[in-house]
C-alpha cells in the first residue's frame, strides 16, 4: 500500500483508530520515506478478511457421497428442430415459438463433456457411445441415486468416485414419472454416503449446495439459494420441483442439492436455459418424493402406484360459484373409467374430491400425488362434494397402469339438421344421434362460451348434474341457479370421446 510523505502520520492514526475492523500488520518495508529527519521505514498495510459463512466445511464432508456416472448407451439420431420432443408434451402446434419455450426447459446429462443430453430427448445428429451425468451414495453397502434420463438408453455404467477411482455398478431400477434411477455398485469396504432432508422445512431463501459433474468436468461446487418451491413445468403429473439458483448444467443431472447440514434436499433433474448453460434457473426433485421412490426401487426393482381411475380437472372459482363450493380447492372429476375403482365405488362425473383420508386436496396435482402415494389395494376415505354436500366413499385402489389408456372410435358424432339456439349462452345447439346430450353447432365468437374455450362439435351432456335431452333442459337449470342465486352453472363437456366442465355466467338469463 503506497502511502505519501505527508499523509502518513494523519493515515496511520485513522488505522490505528479502526482496529477494531481493520489490523495493521507488522511487516516493514524497505522503502524510505522523508519526514525532514531521520527516514522512517513504511509499513505494509493488511486488512483482515470479514467472517462470513463458507460451505467448505459441507463440501469437505459430502464430496465423497458424490460420484460421476458415465454410462454407454446407443443413442440414435434425433433431429434438431425440435421434432424430437417428448409426448409428455402432447402435441404441439406447428408453433416454432411454442416449441423453442418446451425446447427450453432441458435436462442436462452430459455426452463426452462436451455436448449434453436434454431431459427429454437429444440435441445431437451424430450418435455418440458415452454419456455422463452425475449422482451420489445413499447407503454404505453401494447403493446410488441418478436420474432416469441419465441411465435410460444405458447398456453398461460406471462410476467415477471423487479420488478418480472407477467401479462397475449395475441398474437397479428406474421410474420414468420421477425421472429416478438407482444404481448398485460392488465394492470392497464402505461407501461414504449422505442422508435426505425433511425438505418440508425448506424455505425460500435458505442456503443450498449443488456437487456435480458438469460438462464431465468431474467434481464441481455451485452454491445459491432456494428460489421458489412447488414449480410444475408440466412434465407430468408428480411435478412438485424446488426451484434454485445455484449454477447447474449439463452433466449436473442426477446430482444432489445439499442444505448446510449436508443432507440432500433436492436431486438436479432439469433447468431453464434459452442459451444452453446456466441461467439461473434449476429444477430438483424433492428429497420426500425422492425417497419414496428409491426406497421401492431399491425393494424390487419397480414402482407400483395407487390408482383412482378418473380422468380430474382443476376447480376454478367460477366452477366452485357454480357448484356452492366456498372456494376453488379440490379436483373436479370430468370422468370415471368403466373399470376403475373410482367409479366402482360410487365416484361419477361432476364430483368435486376435496379430501383423502383426511388430507386436503388443494389441485388435481396434488391428488394424484396422494394418490400416486399409496400402494395397490390400500382402501381410502375418498371425501367428495356432491349435489351441495360433502360425503364420503371407500375406494380399494388399484395398480396405476404403465401407460394411459386412449379412447378411441370410428368417427365423430355427427349433429342432426336442426338447430336450436340458446341466445342468452351464445350457443347454437342440436340434439344427439341418440338423444342423449347437445351438440354444439355455433359458438358466437364474443360470448362467454367463446372465452372459455366450447367450440362446434363439442356435446353437452349434463348442466349442474342434471342430465340434459333438449334446450328445455338446459334453460330450467339456468333458472334453478338463478333461484339459489348462484351467478354460473357447471356444463359438462364431451369432446373427443374425453369429458371436461365449464362454468357459463347466467347473469343475463
Amino acid at each position: 500500500m503506497n502511502i505519501a510523505p505527508n499523509s502518513y502520520p494523519r493515515t496511520r492514526k485513522r488505522l490505528m483508530a479502526a482496529a477494531a475492523s481493520v489490523a495493521v500488520a507488522g511487516a516493514i518495508g524497505f522503502g524510505a520515506v522523508a519526514t525532514g529527519t531521520a527516514p522512517v521505514l513504511a509499513e505494509a498495510v493488511r486488512v483482515e478478511a470479514p467472517q462470513v459463512p463458507s460451505f467448505a466445511d459441507v463440501v469437505e464432508r459430502v464430496s465423497p457421497a458424490v460420484v460421476s456416472v458415465r454410462v454407454k448407451a446407443k443413442i440414435e439420431s434425433t433431429a434438431a428442430d425440435g421434432s424430437d420432443l417428448p409426448d409428455a408434451f402432447g402435441n404441439l402446434p406447428d408453433d416454432p415459438q411454442l416449441r423453442r419455450f418446451f425446447r427450453e426447459f432441458r435436462g442436462f446429462g452430459d455426452q463426452d463433456g462436451r455436448d449434453g443430453m436434454r431431459r427429454f430427448g437429444r440435441r445431437d445428429r451424430q450418435p455418440r457411445p458415452v454419456a455422463q451425468g452425475s449422482g451420489f451414495f445413499i447407503s454404505e453397502d453401494g447403493y446410488l441415486v441418478t436420474n432416469n434420463h441419465v441411465v435410460g438408453d444405458g447398456s453398461s455404467f460406471t462410476v467415477v468416485m471423487h479420488d478418480g477411482k472407477e467401479l462397475d455398478a449395475k441398474l437397479v431400477g428406474t421410474d420414468l414419472r420421477t425421472d429416478l434411477a438407482v444404481l448398485k455398485v460392488e465394492g470392497d469396504g464402505k461407501f461414504t454416503y449422505v442422508d435426505f432432508a425433511d425438505d418440508s422445512k425448506v424455505r425460500v431463501g435458505d442456503w443450498v449446495v449443488a456437487v456435480g459433474n458438469p460438462f464431465g468436468l468431474g467434481g464441481t461446487v455451485t452454491a445459491g439459494i432456494v428460489s421458489a418451491r412447488g414449480r410444475d413445468i408440466g412434465t407430468g403429473p408428480y411435478d412438485d420441483f424446488i426451484q434454485i439458483d445455484a449454477s447447474v448444467n449439463r452433466g449436473n443431472s442426477g446430482g444432489p442439492t445439499f442444505n448446510l447440514n449436508g443432507q440432500v434436499v433436492g436431486i438436479n433433474t432439469a433447468i431453464f436455459s434459452p442459451s444452453g448453460g446456466s441461467v439461473g434457473i434449476a429444477f430438483d426433485i424433492p428429497a420426500s418424493t425422492a425417497k419414496q421412490v428409491v426406497q421401492d426401487l431399491m425393494k424390487d426393482g419397480t414402482v407400483q402406484r395407487g390408482w383412482l381411475g378418473v380422468e380430474i380437472q382443476p376447480v376454478t372459482s367460477e366452477i366452485a360459484e357454480s357448484l356452492g363450493l366456498k372456494s376453488d380447492k379440490g379436483a373436479l372429476v370430468s370422468s370415471a373409467q368403466d373399470d376403475g375403482p373410482g367409479k366402482k365405488a360410487g365416484i361419477s362425473a361432476g364430483d368435486v374430491i376435496t379430501q383423502v383420508d383426511g388430507k386436503d386436496v388443494a389441485s388435481p396435482k396434488e391428488l394424484a400425488r396422494l394418490i400416486g402415494a399409496y400402494p395397490p389395494g390400500k382402501p381410502v376415505d375418498v371425501t367428495l362434494w356432491r349435489d351441495g354436500k360433502s360425503e364420503t366413499v371407500k375406494v380399494d385402489l388399484g395398480t396405476l397402469p404403465s401407460s394411459d389408456k386412449q379412447a378411441s372410435a370410428d368417427q365423430q358424432p355427427s349433429a342432426p339438421p336442426k338447430a336450436d339456439t340458446l341466445a342468452d349462452l351464445g350457443l347454437t345447439v342440436t340434439r344427439s344421434d341418440d338423444g342423449k346430450g347437445l351438440v354444439v353447432t355455433d359458438v358466437d365468437p364474443d360470448s362467454d362460451a367463446a372465452d372459455r374455450g366450447i367450440q362446434p362439435g363439442d356435446v353437452i351432456t349434463s348442466v349442474n348434474s342434471t342430465e340434459v335431452n333438449g334446450t328445455d333442459d338446459v334453460a330450467k337449470a339456468m333458472a334453478d341457479a338463478v333461484k339459489s342465486g348462484r351467478k354460473a352453472v357447471l356444463m359438462q363437456i364431451t369432446r373427443d370421446y374425453s369429458n371436461r366442465f365449464v362454468a357459463l355466467p347466467v347473469a343475463k338469463g
